[in-house]
C-alpha cells in the first residue's frame, strides 16, 4: 500500500448549527475545516475536500474541492465515493477520511490505520456501555472498492456500517482520554465546548 490520500468530508447540511457551512465557523481564530486541514496535512502528502455547492467559498484553504457524484445528500458514503474517485485519478490505492467538524482527531490517525495492516478500517473508541463507539467518517478505504460502493449507493445503501461490514472492515481503537479526540461540533454549545477544550488541553 502506498501513501493514502487524505479526504475531508464536508458535504453535510449542518442542520443542527442552523444550516450553512459549519466548517467555516471560527474556532480559536481558525475555521473548523482549516484546523482539520492542518491536522490531516501533517499525516498525509495530499489532501482534498469533499463539499457540495460553490467551491469558491473554500478558496482560502488551497485545496481541490470534489462534490458528491450522487445527488440528494446521500450521506458520508457519497463523500467517500467522491474521494475514492479523485484518488483513482491520482493513482492512489487508498484514502483516509476525516470529518470537517472534528478538529481534534488523533495526530496518529493515519499511522494507526496503516499499522493495522487492514485494507478497510474504521476508527473506534472505548465505550463503557457498548464496548466500542464507532466513528464511521474516520476510515481507511481502498480505491479498489469504489465501483462496489457506487452500486451500493445506487441501491439505496446509506449507512456506513451496512456497507463496510460485509467487506471485512477492521476496527482500529483509539484512546478516548484525556479527551475524546472524535468530539465533533454540531451545535453552538459544542463550539463553545471546543473553545474550552483548546484552552484546557492546549490544542
Amino acid at each position: 500500500m502506498g501513501d493514502p490520500v487524505g479526504v475531508i468530508l464536508a458535504g453535510g447540511l449542518s442542520s443542527r448549527m442552523g444550516g450553512g457551512d459549519k466548517g467555516l465557523l471560527a474556532l480559536g481564530g481558525v475555521s473548523l475545516v482549516g484546523r482539520v486541514r492542518v491536522r490531516l496535512q501533517r499525516q498525509v502528502s495530499t489532501v482534498v475536500l469533499n463539499a457540495n455547492g460553490d467551491p469558491a467559498r473554500f478558496e482560502g484553504l488551497g485545496l481541490d474541492v470534489e462534490p458528491d457524484s450522487v445527488a440528494g445528500y446521500a450521506g458520508p458514503l457519497a463523500g467517500v465515493l467522491a474521494g475514492l474517485d479523485w484518488a483513482a485519478s491520482q493513482g492512489a490505492s487508498h484514502i483516509v477520511t476525516v470529518a470537517a467538524d472534528t478538529p481534534f482527531f488523533p495526530a496518529d490517525l493515519v499511522e494507526r490505520f496503516l499499522a493495522s495492516g487492514a485494507d478497510l478500517a474504521m476508527a473506534v473508541t472505548p465505550d463503557p456501555e457498548r464496548g466500542q463507539a464507532r466513528h464511521p467518517t474516520f476510515g481507511l478505504w481502498p480505491v479498489a472498492l469504489r465501483d462496489d460502493l457506487r452500486e451500493a449507493l445506487k441501491g439505496g445503501v446509506r449507512k456506513v456500517v451496512q456497507w463496510t461490514k460485509p467487506h471485512g472492515c477492521v476496527n482500529v481503537e483509539f484512546p478516548a482520554a484525556p479527551f475524546d479526540p472524535f468530539f465533533n461540533v454540531n451545535t453552538p454549545e459544542d463550539l463553545a465546548r471546543a473553545e474550552a477544550m483548546i484552552a484546557e488541553f492546549d490544542l
